[in-house]
């Protein structure tokens, strides 16, 4: 009989439970690790068992109990899975790592046990039936009360359905990005939009693991460091490597962690905030980063001041945001010179009854990255601070541009008729800095073709060079245009549908839509 798990399987589920549920021990961590190579129907895997065996020695290290399964299928996934629900409690740190086929079905990501069928055109019920459905995990850890729970895919492979001489089930392979995740869910893709997952870097890579495994495992271990930044650092760690053998893949994540989580131990001296990057107006997550961690001084006060950066024609708009009453905020650029006061406005604040401080200063266009003090007068009168604030140019454009875009989907694209039909793109154009790639379907609900976009100019970023051309010439009898953005972040919006004569409107992921897009030589591929 072949061997399908580990240590755990061999023991029973009855024992597994009891090994990783002990009665008197509350918020404890439990891990679920799978990894599928010998698929029957299916193209087999090479490295899956091995990323799935690292990682669970990984996550042993870290303090987890530990269920490492291999080759499963759909009847041994489902007690594996019915093995975890049981040694999950309320409060518990969950932690799934799932290496092997994925597929996306109409916007559901299924992960593929060793005996899913080789399905054909037509035939996606039978790959729903025979697989295990990803967001019906989150369901269960939601429903047994995980306060946190990490789901890693390292899945981007083909279409595991093609096969010469038959119409395959339509899609890529590869999974689609969990952008709405409930509270406390982290999950990690080893790689991002249309792009596939290395499994070595050349012929002579004798590395047992998949190079985001290898990664992603090395730097999970690292002391004092959080999720975001361990997910951040294999991020750039991949990315580079893919690099060096001419390969574009740039892991993404999705965050949904109230709290910062740190699996080995938190930076010495300081507290959980300490290492928090600031907050995203989304929680979805990648490089590059909105903006660099703040890092108070030891007697800092619970209500430092936050910050909000905004680029106009005129150089940037910081505002800061304070909890306190204020009788006054002054500013300085670095930890030397004299702080200079942003003034008053024009209004009372109900809460000292005296005029309130103007919370926003100007910075030029050209301000270098640098670190911005701010201090104020409580309502005691006693000054509070200084607070540092880092200004990262590139990063919080990015971050407002982004903003701007999410809140003005309905001018991405618009229709004229001018010697010809004409889409234009002149909106994406003055927002390109936040955008990594823009792609269109027309006539289609699959956007498949790539707009030219000049690259962003730090200096001027909201202008449209005099050469570049922000419309595209369509047939005369085009009805509609779809569109696609990737952000520089990684993530993935809605697929917006654009009508002649009407407004853009979304619509739902269908399963052609190849957002991994799994397909490279014998390199490339898992």
């Amino acid at each position: 009989m072949m061997r399908s798990m580990r240590t755990w399987w061999a023991c029973g589920l009855v024992v597994l439970s009891l090994l990783l549920a002990p009665a008197a021990q509350a918020e404890k961590r439990v891990a679920l690790v799978v990894g599928n190579n010998d698929y029957k129907f299916v193209p087999k895997l090479q490295k899956a068992v091995n990323d799935a065996r690292t990682m669970g020695d990984t996550l042993k290290q870290l303090g987890f109990n530990v269920m490492v399964a291999e080759n499963l299928n759909r009847q041994q996934f489902s007690q594996a899975l019915l093995a975890f629900d049981s040694a999950v409690e309320a409060g518990d740190t969950a932690f799934f790592f799932y290496a092997g086929h994925g597929f996306e079905i109409a916007g559901q990501n299924f992960l593929l046990p060793t005996d899913v069928p080789a399905a054909t055109e037509g035939q996606e019920e039978l790959v729903r039936d025979a697989s295990i459905m990803a967001d019906r995990i989150i369901e269960r850890l939601q429903n047994k009360k995980a306060r946190t729970s990490i789901l890693v895919f390292d899945a981007c492979r083909n279409n595991p359905f093609e096969r010469a001489g038959t119409r395959a089930v339509a899609g890529g392979g590869g999974l689609a990005p969990m952008t709405q995740l409930p509270e406390g869910v982290f999950s990690v893709f080893s790689a991002g939009p249309r792009q596939t997952a290395l499994d070595r870097l050349s012929n002579d890579d004798a590395n047992p693991n998949s190079v985001f495994t290898r990664t992603f495992a090395k730097e999970l271990t690292q002391p004092g460091v959080n999720l975001v930044q361990v997910a951040q650092r294999t991020r750039r760690v991949v990315s580079e490597l893919a690099e060096t053998v001419r390969h574009k893949q740039i892991p993404v994540y999705f965050d949904q962690m109230v709290d910062d989580v740190f699996l080995n131990g938190m930076a010495k001296g300081s507290a959980a905030a300490d290492n928090k990057p600031a907050e995203p107006q989304q929680k979805l997550a990648a490089l590059p980063p909105v903006s660099a961690p703040r890092i108070p001084p030891p007697n800092e006060s619970l209500n430092a001041p936050i910050a909000m950066f905004s680029r106009h024609n005129g150089g940037w708009t910081v505002t800061f945001s304070i909890a306190d009453p204020t009788l006054g905020i002054s500013w300085r650029m670095g930890e030397a010179g004299e702080f200079r006061e942003t003034g008053f406005m024009d209004v009372l604040d109900p809460r000292t009854r005296k005029r309130m401080p103007n919370p926003s200063i100007q910075l030029p266009a050209d301000a270098p990255a640098g670190t911005i003090e701010v201090r104020y007068v409580d309502a005691g009168g006693e000054m509070q601070g200084p607070f540092p604030i880092r200004f990262e140019p590139e990063a919080a454009l990015v971050r407002d541009q982004r903003k701007i875009l999410d809140m003005t989907a309905t001018s991405w694209l618009s229709f004229r008729e001018f010697n010809g039909l004409l889409v234009y793109y002149t909106h994406l154009m003055s927002y390109r800095c936040a955008i990594r790639e823009v792609r269109i379907g027309i006539d289609s609900a699959v956007p498949d073709k790539v707009l030219s976009m000049p690259g962003c100019d730090m200096k001027d970023p909201i202008a449209i060079p005099s050469n570049a051309t922000p419309y595209l010439k369509l047939p005369p009898a085009t009805k509609f245009v779809s569109v696609e953005l990737t952000y520089r972040d990684g993530s993935v919006s809605e697929i917006k549908s654009v009508r002649r004569g009407g407004a853009a409107s979304g619509r739902d992921r269908i399963a052609a839509i190849d957002w991994n897009g799994c397909a490279g030589d014998e390199v490339r591929r898992r």
